[in-house]
């Protein structure tokens, strides 16, 4: 059941991490456009369009890839205090009532709307410059696929939680500053109280 459930997250990573270069493109293609609207005095027709696609798209395929992490944000006030099979249930229950339904809804409206963008060959209408928007649509149902994808290994990690009472292994390459500032707090914790009873 792991491989399953990495497999699905090193594909979410894959897919979250290859978009994540669009961020190159939007920083290049907004400092090009300050630099000749500001500098040169001739504004570009295409630089808004590019911003908001590349960051839209950049967006849309970094959804899997947060939840493989489970990094979207949650209040956490009182949910950290439970235990973790309490923790699983929580979160079993509102993937089941909540996250299931709306991907689908996502993948099902998505699928409609990117099938008549594509159609019509649909471009922007805020430049004259006609840059083509079909393709950021088109990535709106296949963002609710992985997302769909990433919910399933979800709902299996809660349901091993909740055999087990403990959270499954997840794959990590980033880390939040607070889970670190926690970690290196409790280790200096246990030194003091090394030295405490020695």
């Amino acid at each position: 059941m792991t491989k399953f459930l990495f497999f699905i997250d090193e594909l979410s990573t894959w897919v979250g991490k290859s978009f994540a270069w669009l961020i190159l493109v939007l920083t290049l293609g907004v400092s090009y456009e300050v630099f000749v609207r500001y500098v040169l005095r001739a504004p570009t027709t295409w630089a808004f369009d590019i911003s908001y696609i590349s960051y839209g798209a950049m967006f849309l395929m970094a959804g899997a890839y947060t939840l493989s992490r489970n990094g979207h944000v949650r209040a956490d006030v009182v949910y950290r205090l439970w235990s973790p099979r309490t923790q699983a249930k929580m979160d079993l229950a509102l993937y089941i009532l909540f996250f299931l339904p709306a991907i689908a809804a996502l993948m099902y409206s998505g699928f409609n709307y990117a099938q008549m963008s594509l159609r019509f060959r649909e471009v922007s209408i805020f430049s004259p410059a006609g840059v083509p928007v079909f393709p950021l649509k088109m990535l709106i149902p296949i963002t609710g696929f992985l997302l769909f994808l990433q919910g399933i290994a979800e709902i299996i990690r809660c349901i091993l939680c909740i055999r087990t009472g403990q959270w499954p292994q997840r794959l990590h390459d980033v880390e939040e500053t607070e889970s670190v500032v926690i970690r290196e707090r409790q280790a200096a914790d246990r030194e003091r109280e090394k030295g405490a009873g020695a």
